[in-house]
């Protein structure tokens, strides 16, 4: 009985070891985050990780990504469950507490201390987000997405469809090499790293367009989305392979590979993803000009907007709220504005509009 007792102690005192462990990561990885060469350092740690996970995820068509966080719920679901059957209790929560430990420790190191690099709104001139100079904006992308609208195939219903998304793929890789410093990529990455999720009919009920894998480090997508959105988000998941971690960011370096390509349905998807980021980041009091812009939509952009109004009220319910609440507190953990906010993009693009005038 003492025995017994004493064996307890032993794996309690195991348990708040590792419990420790992982609390104090949190703690050191928070105060590197502060730290320009620790940042530096996983930056490298990035491109080292990138060059090792390239020949195994370009040889496999399907996310390997999906299959890891597949298997790390089955093992969370067999825990849960023998624990609450009362299966050698103290174990279980030592190899979760293993788990756990290792997971945060790759994930800092492989992608979360990124978030912390130097903002690319530090390397532009700075702007003044006045709504004059927004609307004019609106009002030049509305343009140029009528201009390659019109360049685009369509389905049956006159909806705007994709025919070949490898060619877009490819063409987003071709054009992020022609992206000048420091919006340019780190490294040369292979096309068949972006991959459809296996995910995507969860996706659709979760308002989740992509997401980049720190884990293998390829970047997955919903392939039943609109394709209206498709080509922005391959090249925004994109922007995330080659280094950028903020959810912005990624969206103004997609912008920059979108606008740089000669794909006509990239540059229809890209200036379309910017003129609604426009108008959403206009003041409320500007709610007349927004829907004079939206009567002026081309009416195959109309179609294409109807077509995305239905796909949003076809999913929406809990899943979507759940997943937009946590994804927003994500971002704000990792000091980023949240997920519903569009002004960094929208300031970095008045930004970028500065520098090149």
């Amino acid at each position: 009985m003492r025995l017994k007792k004493k064996k307890l102690r032993k794996q309690s005192h195991k348990n708040w070891i590792w419990a420790g462990i992982l609390l104090a990561q949190f703690v050191l990885f928070s105060l590197l985050s502060w730290s320009d060469r620790a940042v530096e350092l996983a930056a490298r740690v990035f491109g080292w990780l990138q060059k090792l996970w390239e020949p195994l995820t370009f040889f496999v068509s399907f996310s390997l990504g999906d299959l890891f966080y597949g298997l790390l719920l089955i093992i969370f679901a067999v825990c849960i469950i023998l624990y609450f059957k009362k299966y050698r209790r103290k174990h279980i929560i030592i190899f979760v507490l293993i788990i756990l430990n290792l997971l945060i420790f790759w994930y800092y190191c492989a992608w979360g201390l990124i978030y912390f690099k130097t903002p690319l709104s530090d390397q532009l001139p700075k702007s003044t987000a006045d709504v004059a100079t927004i609307k004019k904006l609106a009002t030049d992308y509305l343009e140029l997405s009528k201009k390659y609208r019109a360049q685009c195939r369509e389905e049956k219903n006159g909806v705007f469809t994709i025919d070949n998304i490898y060619k877009v793929k490819l063409n987003i890789r071709q054009a992020q090499l022609s992206l000048p410093e420091p919006f340019g990529p780190q490294m040369k990455l292979p096309v068949k790293t972006i991959k459809p999720s296996l995910f995507s009919g969860l996706m659709n009920y979760s308002g989740i367009m992509g997401y980049y894998n720190p884990f293998t480090t390829e970047a997955q997508y919903n392939a039943e989305m609109p394709h209206s959105s498709l080509p922005f988000t391959l090249a925004h998941e994109a922007a995330h392979q080659v280094g950028f971690a903020r959810e912005q960011e990624a969206n103004f370096i997609g912008y920059l590979t979108g606008m740089q390509s000669n794909n006509a349905a990239l540059r229809y998807s890209t200036s379309y993803f910017t003129l609604k980021s426009l108008l959403r980041a206009l003041p409320e009091t500007e709610k007349q000009f927004v829907g004079e812009v939206l009567n002026q939509y081309s009416p195959a952009m109309k179609r294409d907007r109807e077509a995305e109004l239905r796909f949003a009220e076809k999913h929406r319910g809990p899943v979507e709220l759940f997943f937009g609440f946590t994804n927003d507190l994500f971002l704000k953990s990792n000091r980023q504005e949240g997920s519903i906010t569009y002004s960094y993009f929208v300031e970095l693009l008045l930004q970028y509009q500065r520098l090149n005038k």
